[in-house]
This record gives structure tokens, sequence and C-alpha cells, in this order.
């Protein structure tokens, strides 16, 4: 489980998929669950796996997406201005590669160009440059070298690049998009676990589009596939390193897999959030409880559509998201995928009755 594990994060957070251009993540999704069953999808491009023929209908998904760029317009001396798709910190951008998809498939290499200090007066040097200020170089001469020499156009899309890497201490890794490229390796780990044996449900696996630019996908997918309960798996903040109160955290690194009860986008079903609580603690799965102040998943949109969609949030905490270079523990993600399968187990047609009947 642990090789795979890895095997899987890496190649699927060094895949180029930021929001609306989800298709490696999506082809990785495709090749690992081709065998496990039915695979569709729906017409903005989430992507579904369905597995067994009876019981209730149990969504177990992840965004495909990542955070990054789109290419807003090339400069006449050949440099490119862009456009951020998703939640972007400026302080994070200036010198950082980037790769810029063509329609041709093509990757360019680029960097987010700073000027040095020595060009920068004193007061500017303590300000923060906002992304309209910023550009990107890829090493052309004019826009005519940037559109007829690399193939880039307006509109196409610019992933952050940073590879896997194992980190000094033991079940350490740091890359790029583990939000929510983790969320999506747990989907199609746990998914591929529960092909394996009976479960009491008809499971549907899924990672969905544009969740990044306003949990988009979600809101199709979720009329798409038409479930009965939804288990939504993520890569939430950690708050664990120097700026947060130890005492406050309810992100650790090496803390178990994250429940979260509620954030500004949804309240978690407390009938779901209890049954989760309770299988962690049933199964030995260390897990920590979560209330955000800010952010949202795509619980956000399951929630609410249909008739209304009893939502869980799962989560690995990863240190530094929305960043070329977040850090999570290994076996945070191990404890995720474990009391997924256990959950979904347990989601029988008397219990998902149990979760929806008020009167």
């Amino acid at each position: 489980m642990r090789t795979k594990a890895i095997s899987l994060l890496q190649e699927l957070t060094e895949a180029h998929s930021v929001s609306g251009h989800e298709d490696e993540v999506r082809a990785i999704f495709v090749d690992e669950l081709a065998e496990c069953g039915e695979l569709s999808t729906d017409r903005n491009g989430s992507v579904f796996c369905e597995l067994g023929d009876d019981g209730p209908r149990v969504l177990v998904a992840g965004h495909m997406d990542e955070v990054g760029f789109m290419v807003q317009n090339i400069t006449p001396d050949g440099f490119i201005q862009f456009q951020a798709m998703g939640g972007w910190w400026e302080h994070n951008l200036l010198s950082q590669r980037v790769e810029i998809l063509t329609r041709g498939g093509d990757k360019v290499l680029g960097v987010i160009a700073s000027r040095p200090p020595h060009f920068l007066p004193e007061a500017q040097r303590r300000q923060v440059m906002t992304i309209d200020q910023m550009f990107i170089d890829v090493g052309a001469e004019s826009r005519r070298d940037v559109v007829e020499g690399f193939g880039i156009l307006l509109g196409d899309p610019i992933a952050p690049v940073s590879a896997f890497t194992a980190l000094g201490r033991e079940d350490y890794f740091m890359a790029k998009a583990f939000d929510n490229r983790v969320g999506m390796a747990g989907t199609i780990h746990a998914g591929q676990i529960l092909s394996e044996s009976a479960h009491p449900n008809k499971l549907i696996l899924c990672g969905t589009v544009q969740e990044e630019v306003g949990l988009r996908g979600a809101k199709t997918a979720a009329v798409f596939a038409k479930p009965d309960v939804a288990i939504v798996l993520e890569g939430p903040p950690a708050d664990d390193a120097p700026g947060f109160l130890r005492t406050e955290c309810q992100g650790r690194l090496g803390g178990g897999v994250q429940i979260r009860m509620f954030d500004p986008s949804a309240i978690s079903h407390p009938r779901l959030a209890r049954l989760a609580i309770e299988t962690a603690q049933a199964e030995g799965i260390p897990y920590q409880v979560t209330v955000r102040r800010s952010g949202g998943t795509d619980a956000g949109s399951f929630h609410v559509a249909n008739e209304g969609i009893p939502s869980i949030v799962l989560g690995v905490p990863a240190r530094y998201i929305h960043s070329h270079n977040a850090i999570i523990d290994l076996n945070d993600y191990l404890h995720m995928v474990t009391l997924t399968i256990a959950l979904v187990r347990k989601l029988d047609e008397e219990t998902v009755e149990g979760l929806i009947s008020y009167i």
C-alpha cells in the first residue's frame, strides 16, 4: 500500500492539470481504474468509475484541478502576462518556474521574472507586487517568437513546476498540487482496494473539474452521478508551522486523517460526521477534527445539489498549499484511504436511510 501510494502521488502531483484543463489527471484516473468499473464523464469533463450493482449510491470524490495560471497577454518584446486561476498569494510567485501547455501539446518552461534588488528603490523592496505587474520569461525575443516559435497562444494554461521529492524525515514528501492530488490519489487507491471485495452499495469514484475556481465541477457531477452520500477527499492546509498556535492546531502533519466539520462552504452532515468519527475510533485510525473559518471544498456544491446530499470531507493536511512546494506526511494519506474504505463498507441501505430520515 505504501509503495503504491508514493508512486501514485508522484505521478499525480507532477501532472499538468490546472482548472479547466484537467486532461492529464483524468488520463491517470482512467488508466488506473479502467479494469475496476464502468467509466464515464459528464459534459464538463468530470470523470466517474462505477463499481457494484446494488444499494445506495455512494460517491467518493476528489477534484482534479490545481491552482495555476492562464496566458492573458503577450507583449511585443516576447514576455507573457498571465491571469491567476485559483487562489494565489503573490509572495509565493516571483522567480518560480512554470510550464505553459500549448495547443499542440508541448510544455514550454518559463520563469516568473523578478527584478534584481540592485534596480529597486528601498521602498519598493518592501512592497508586494500584484500579479498584473508580473510577467513570464520563456526566452523569446518578440511576440511573433512566442506565438510562431514556441506555439504559445492566449488562453493557454500554465502550471507550477516542482518535482515530487522525499524529504530527510521518513514519510515526509514535498511537491506542488497536494491540493488536491492527495484527494485524487485517495479516490483511486480506495477504489482499487474496494473493487477487490464486496461493499453494500453502488460505489461511484469521481474526479471533478474546476474546484479551485468556485466548486464548479461538483455542481454538474452531482446531477450526473445522483449520489445518496458524498465523501470528499481533500488536501487541506496544515496549521502546525510557525505563526500558528500549537494549542489551536487542527491540521498537524502526522496527526492522522482530518475530518472537517465546518467551513464557510458547507456544514458537514452531522450524522455522517459522527459515523466517520465513530468508524475511525472503532478501527483505530488516527484522526483530527477541524472547524475552519475560511476555505471551501466540493462539499459546498454537493450538499445542496439535487434534493440534498449528506456530505463529509476527509483530508490530508499539507503545509504551504497553493504554492510550488507543499509538504505532507504519507501516514496521514494512508489513514485517509483506510478510513474511506471503512466508511464506504458501513454505508448500507439501512445506514444511509438513517442519515436522511428526519420524521
